[in-house]
């Protein structure tokens, strides 16, 4: 039987709200911000946390709805909210070189970059992993924040600098599972590359970093027919901090990241996984 892929981009949501006590800001304030993955889940909290500071946000993905929700969601949401949604496909360059230049010329730059677009597939033992589910993993995960780099970094040296954050994973650099190892290797990579790639840029004005969330209040934190309360009692006994993270606080890190506060933070990995990888 073929592995199922499970793709990031456009799983329906569940939001649970995490009280940060920070008060709202502008940081981003007439700033341009791309959000790849950007039809659910993560890369919709992190394109609506932008927009309520400020920022126009494009949002791309593969498929047309989910974005189109999400920029309605930010046209509701956030005071003055400005988005557009891009379909694009992060594992085609020239798809990849279109949608950072319709997002330049729609607001006038690219300020900020979030790359989260992944999908996870090839489930089972490294032995058995079937090869073209293997291939589509790598195309999406690794080639995609690779082509989504490349061409936001030539946007960005070209007109004054920019940030951008990969949206890694706590399965990777820092946390096995098995079963899971083709997609723990094209995380562990997306990592790796994100550091390769701060050093390569930080002179060129663009300033590159990664998060890697652990399991996050989305539904690739269930079990196959789990209720939210069955969830939250097995992520209970888990997790040192004794709960899944909220979709606020991944983006709050994301936010950090990009913003002038983190001008000294280049090639970081920040995890965000409730201590379970400390």
């Amino acid at each position: 039987m073929t592995p199922k892929v499970r793709d990031l981009h456009n799983q329906p949501c569940p939001q649970r709200t995490i009280n940060l006590g920070v008060t709202m800001t502008a940081r981003f304030t007439g700033k341009v911000v791309l959000v790849t993955g950007g039809g659910s889940g993560i890369g919709r909290a992190i394109a609506l946390a932008f927009a309520r500071e400020g920022a126009a946000v494009a949002v791309a993905g593969r498929s047309a709805e989910p974005l189109t929700r999400t920029v309605k969601l930010i046209e509701a949401e956030a005071e003055d909210g400005r988005a557009t949604a891009i379909t694009a496909d992060v594992t085609r360059s020239e798809d990849v070189a279109a949608l950072v230049t319709r997002t330049a010329a729609t607001y006038g730059g690219l300020d900020v970059a979030v790359n989260n677009a992944g999908i996870i597939t090839a489930f089972g033992p490294v032995g058995d992993i079937d090869e073209d589910q293997w291939s589509t993993l790598v195309a999406v995960n690794l080639t995609g924040t690779l082509l989504s780099m490349k061409h936001e970094i030539a946007h960005m040296r070209r007109n004054g600098g920019g940030a951008i954050v990969n949206v890694s994973s706590n399965l990777g650099a820092h946390k096995r599972l098995a079963g899971l190892g083709a997609y723990v290797a094209t995380k562990a990579a997306v990592s790796a590359l994100t550091r390769n790639a701060a050093l390569d840029h930080i002179r060129d004005g663009v300033r590159i970093n990664a998060v890697s969330p652990g399991p996050m209040d989305t539904p690739m934190s269930y079990r196959p027919g789990e209720t939210a309360a069955d969830r939250d009692a097995r992520m209970g006994e888990q997790l040192p901090a004794g709960r899944v993270g909220g979709l606020d606080e991944i983006s709050a890190a994301v936010l950090y990241l990009a913003s002038p506060e983190a001008g000294f933070v280049v090639g970081t990995d920040l995890l965000i996984d409730g201590g379970a990888t400390a």
